[in-house]
């Protein structure tokens, strides 16, 4: 009888957790709802357009915080700030390289995160995952390549095409380690992310003709990337908490 109330006791609080997550996220949806209807496809640069379209990465940020504690500052929260001020600096073209700086500085957060004990996976690597880091690194290095003769036609390609250089090298690292979580979220949060920045540099640089629902693709891609990372690190912290129960009880 005790197991059968100690399973019932879990099962309610679970669905307690989920409930109150979900109202959690409610921000987050309602202001990605108001951007997409107020300010796309093409805001004018603005404090206001900033605010609307680094608002749902902060509610993020928030209900991040205010289930894993201030200490995912240094991790996925922390991350999801930066790129909220990478948002912001992408808001004016002249800002570019800064919000390249500042999402450069989310991915080694959540590199670092995802490195972190409640990541680790005790498995073997297998020659399946072999393969992926392997398809990884050549899509990331193809794209550089593919990349290189539009930046250095840029204005300012010989800062633009180290600085992409580097921060190719941090994403794809932040993604090769998503993979090596094994967490359904967290890897495909990573895989969107990879995904909105690679149509964001074929649109920025030039590379294809902008398109009416481009920016529409990217932003998309973006939020849910954001969106999967973020819930990712908040049942990596469930599930470590439940693995702790699991262990007072024995």
């Amino acid at each position: 009888m005790d197991i059968l109330e100690t399973h019932a006791f879990d099962s309610r609080q679970r669905r307690n957790a989920c409930c109150v997550l979900f109202l959690s996220l409610l921000p987050f949806f309602l202001s990605a709802a108001a951007y997409f209807h107020l300010w796309l496809p093409d805001p004018s640069p603005s404090v206001v357009a900033a605010a609307a379209k680094c608002a749902p990465v902060v509610c993020l940020a928030l209900v991040v915080l205010s289930h894993n504690g201030l200490g995912s500052l240094l991790g996925v929260a922390g991350g999801l700030l930066f790129s909220a001020g990478g948002d912001v600096c992408l808001i004016w073209p002249e800002l570019f390289l800064h919000g390249m700086g500042s999402f450069a500085v989310a991915h080694l957060l959540y590199s670092l995160c995802f490195l972190s004990e409640r990541y680790i996976n005790l498995s073997r690597t297998s020659s399946l995952s072999t393969l992926l880091y392997v398809l990884l690194w050549l899509v990331g290095a193809g794209a550089y390549v593919y990349l290189f003769p539009f930046l250095q036609q840029a204005p300012d390609g010989s800062v633009l095409t180290p600085a992409v250089g580097v921060y190719v090298l941090l994403i794809v690292a932040m993604a090769t380690l998503a993979l090596r979580t094994r967490r359904a979220l967290t890897l495909l949060g990573s895989l969107a992310f990879v995904a909105s920045d690679l149509c964001l540099a074929l649109q920025e640089f030039k590379v294809t003709p902008q398109h009416e629902y481009g920016q529409h693709v990217v932003m998309v891609t973006y939020y849910l990337a954001q969106l999967l990372i973020a819930l990712g690190d908040i049942r990596a912290k469930v599930d470590e908490n439940d693995e702790f129960r699991k262990w007072k009880r024995s």
